[in-house]
């Protein structure tokens, strides 16, 4: 659990909402880890537990009982200033709706960390990741002139651009069309492929799990299943078994 071979391990978590009766029981004892250089996708029905899940992984919610580690700590006992910064150190993040600046450039929002956190961007480390997200063109406009393809590029350039242990994704394809969620997806791989990056990525999208190397199915807060270099078909057909 601790060692090398898995970026964020989950421990026995369990998150509970409210109390009593009217509790809910977003997670329910769910142990599950994720692998260095791995890219893994999270599935289940509406109401699985899938979001939770990352926002505990990713130590901005704290879970109810159990662990969370993540690079050899015990997110549970960090302090919340520490976490703080061990979150801008070692994760990046990628949501549905893009989280720009829309008063900075693309540039700007890309190398926004090193800002928050006062330290100097390597410069040919931030040309190499906005040459590969293929936003040469783009670094000097705001987002409000960027396609919504293009804002999330910009989101992912923003996450990798740290060099993270890990890069959580939340539902990052769901805004967008066909063909600039795949320009997105075959980003995701090539950080895990060119760069050795941990990607977790949650999503309803059988077409989109298929880029990842397992997915995991979540149901009623429980880890139900894992398919390892899933198919769309695949993927789909288990999907449907829990009714998702």
């Amino acid at each position: 659990m601790h060692g090398d071979t898995y970026v964020v391990g989950l421990e026995q978590v369990v998150k509970s909402y409210g109390d009593g009766l009217a509790g809910v029981k977003a997670l329910d004892g769910v142990s599950l880890e994720f692998r260095r250089g791995a890219f893994t996708a999270v599935m289940g029905p509406s109401g699985s537990g899938k979001s939770t899940l990352l926002h505990c992984a990713a130590g901005l919610d704290r879970p109810t009982s159990g662990s969370v580690w993540l690079s050899g700590h015990d997110l549970g006992r960090v302090p919340e200033p520490e976490l703080t910064e061990l979150r801008r150190r070692e994760m990046g993040f990628v949501f549905q709706a893009f989280n720009l600046v829309e008063s900075l450039t693309a540039q700007e929002n890309i190398t926004l960390p090193f800002r928050l956190s006062g330290t100097r961007p390597d410069r040919q480390w931030v040309r190499e990741i906005v040459a590969r997200t293929g936003l040469q063109d783009r670094v000097r406009h705001r987002p409000a002139a960027l396609s919504g393809g293009q804002q999330q590029r910009v989101a992912i350039a923003r996450a990798l651009v740290t060099r993270p242990a890990i890069v959580f994704a939340d539902e990052p394809t769901g805004a967008l069309d066909q063909e600039s969620g795949r320009g997105v997806l075959r980003l995701l791989r090539e950080a895990v492929d060119h760069y050795g990056q941990s990607v977790v990525m949650v999503t309803h999208d059988a077409a989109a799990a298929e880029y990842a190397d397992e997915v995991v199915f979540l149901s009623d807060g429980r880890v139900v299943d894992t398919i390892v270099q899933p198919s769309a078909e695949a993927v789909s057909q288990r999907m449907l078994r829990l009714g998702g």
